[in-house]
């Protein structure tokens, strides 16, 4: 597992993320994600949950939730939350170089990662000039999966072009702006919509809007 290269892209996220988050006072660590009802401090948690949880833990914890998956999520991110915002940090610090993970495929861990990232960074007013290689592996692979997040189905019948890189895919009414944009537009993200130019835009923040 520590072979695919992808780790080494999830390793560096976490590590900024990390550092990005090192200074934040208790006000806000209570701001409101972009992940709905969840302040940045809980998505952090569940992100440390994602980073704890095996295959096998995963399933028991499925079973024992009766196949709710929301419920699941929300049992591993209070296991991970901690008893203060400290707390919660050195959690996540804990697994910055974890190779663990659900039964997902590695890109689509570092997709979680890079988007919710965003979601905690983009109402605290913090930016990341992410590496364009994995912003561009994080596109594609939204481009092409409904898997955990709905993507490919919210960009059907458009065409998706980043200005900052070399992402493309789709054809239809045009959405062009940086690949982080798109990429958070993909995954359900209406304030990133902001951010992007062409005839298409309307249809995709319509599509966010009405998907959550």
């Amino acid at each position: 597992m520590t072979a695919n290269p992808l780790w080494a892209l999830i390793h560096a996220e976490r590590a900024a993320l990390a550092a990005d988050l090192a200074h934040l006072d208790d006000e806000q660590w209570r701001t409101p994600s972009l992940c709905t009802g969840l302040t940045v401090r809980e998505v952090l948690a569940h992100l440390t949950a994602g980073a704890s949880l095996n295959g096998p833990r995963w399933l028991v914890g499925v079973i024992r939730c009766r196949f709710d998956f929301d419920r699941q999520v929300a049992l591993r991110l209070a296991e991970h939350l901690g008893a203060t915002p400290t707390d919660t940090l050195a959690r996540f610090r804990a697994v910055t170089s974890s190779t663990t993970k659900p039964p997902l495929p590695v890109l689509a861990m570092l997709g979680e990662t890079v988007v919710h990232g965003a979601d905690i960074r983009r109402p605290l007013g913090l930016r990341r000039a992410h590496p364009v290689d994995t912003l561009t592996a994080v596109a594609d692979h939204y481009a092409r999966s409904d898997q955990v997040v709905l993507a490919k189905g919210r960009v059907t019948g458009l065409r998706l072009t980043a200005t900052d890189g070399p992402f493309t895919t789709g054809t239809g009414p045009r959405v062009t702006g940086p690949t982080l944009a798109l990429v958070m537009a993909m995954t359900g993200r209406a304030a990133f919509c902001d951010d992007l130019d062409g005839d298409g835009v309307l249809t995709l923040r319509e599509r966010c809007s009405a998907t959550g």
